[in-house]
């Protein structure tokens, strides 16, 4: 029997405390519309990810066989993965893409570089459960908040001149190198529980007028505490040292390996290369957090501004109708694709070197590929190989969201 070059897939919803509960989160509705898998949504239970790849922590599987799509794959690794991917990065997808529905702070984190994660998957492999690196990318698919990257220094430093703030950088110093903010966020991470509960309390009380264009400060730091507490130094960090943005469907944010981030509230599509690494200093209990010097000493700085976290969409080069936009970060592990279907609309794409896994993340519609038609529903999943051209139409509206290679 031939391989089939497109099928459907079922992903797998996963249920840390950040997310949202019960059919409130978009995560769980899409993963409930897979027909014919065993998946109830519980109104009591939280709902954060669904995962859609080939990584064994919360597999995709081929829907009407039940295999793991890791073993579909790797019984026919030249006609689904291509040479291109084989080529460059063996035998199994480079990227891994997840739905996320957020409700309160994901952990200050940031997502080791290769070299890093290859020592900590040697030293401790049951932590870090890959070599790989893992920058991402995501696109909101309602209003998403989020910290991410620092802010340019002319804004941090004058924040630390305020008193409740001067502890944390001793040398009072004119002029910030991202060298004093890496010591400086190192300070805040490593203050005790009462230091960052006083230093908190004392912030709240801080004149609105004495922080300029700092002041959402003052609003966003009860919502945090009401989160984590008022001993979470994750707070701290998050509000006087990083960006603080506001994003609307369809824009999406960059995020480099090393990179400071967390995420606060939204839906997203979420793609990353294919790792679960990750580092975590705050918005999580301390003994889930990891060793503070080296989440410091692994900061990266190419982020600096808003400008810098904003991942513009382009005009997608495989769009015959115009219908699809790209995604491009700036790594070879994937790019992703964003087509918007009106009622009685189409759009064709032709072929991708590599594999793609998209997802129907509203309407519903139709696919014709490797010569058959396939029902499209929100929530749908499929496979597509390489060197294979898709259409897809729609009589109500559709928006998909495709991973490619």
């Amino acid at each position: 029997m031939s391989q089939q070059l497109v099928f459907q897939l079922s992903g797998t919803c996963n249920n840390y405390p950040w997310g949202k509960k019960g059919k409130q989160s978009l995560a769980a509705q899409l993963c409930a519309q897979t027909p014919g898998i065993d998946f109830q949504i519980n109104d009591d239970e939280f709902y954060s990810e669904m995962w859609f790849g080939d990584y064994p922590d919360f597999p995709a599987r081929k829907l009407d066989t039940g295999e793991l799509l890791s073993d579909v794959i790797q019984r026919n690794k030249e006609q689904l993965l291509g040479k291109k991917v084989m080529d460059k990065f063996g035998s199994e997808l480079p990227y891994l893409p997840k739905i996320l529905s957020i409700a309160k702070a994901l952990p200050l984190q940031l997502h080791p570089n290769k070299e890093l994660a290859t020592k900590l998957h040697e030293d401790d492999p049951e932590s870090f459960t890959d070599p790989n690196h893992k920058p991402e990318i995501a696109v909101a698919l309602s209003k998403f908040e989020v910290f991410a990257g620092f802010k340019p220094l002319e804004e941090i430093t004058p924040l630390f001149k305020l008193q409740p703030l001067q502890e944390f950088n001793p040398e009072q110093s004119e002029s910030w190198t991202d060298e004093t903010l890496r010591e400086v966020t190192r300070n805040l991470l490593k203050a005790d529980l009462d230091t960052v509960n006083r230093v908190q309390t004392e912030l709240s009380s801080i004149p609105k007028e004495d922080l300029g264009d700092a002041a959402y400060i003052l609003d966003l730091l009860p919502r945090l505490q009401g989160q984590y507490g008022p001993e979470d130094a994750g707070s701290l960090v998050a509000l006087l040292c990083m960006n603080y943005m506001v994003f609307g469907p369809g824009d999406a944010v960059w995020i480099p390996a090393d990179g400071i981030h967390a995420y606060l509230a939204g839906d997203i599509v979420e793609c990353m290369a294919r790792s679960n690494n990750v580092l975590n200093a705050g918005f999580c209990p301390p003994g889930d957090r990891n060793n503070v010097d080296t989440f410091a000493s692994t900061l990266t700085f190419k982020t600096h501004n808003k400008d810098d976290i904003y991942l513009q969409s382009q005009k997608s080069n495989k769009s015959r109708k115009g219908k699809t936009v790209a995604y491009r970060p700036p790594i070879s592990e994937f790019d992703m694709l964003k087509t918007d279907l009106g009622a009685e609309e189409g759009e064709q794409l032709t072929p991708s070197e590599g594999p793609g896994v998209m997802i129907v993340t509203s309407g519903s519609g139709v696919m014709y590929a490797e010569g058959k038609y396939h029902q499209l529903k929100e929530g749908f999943i499929y496979f597509i190989a390489p060197g294979v051209p898709v259409e897809w139409e729609s009589h109500q509206g559709m928006q998909i969201h495709m991973a490619v290679v």
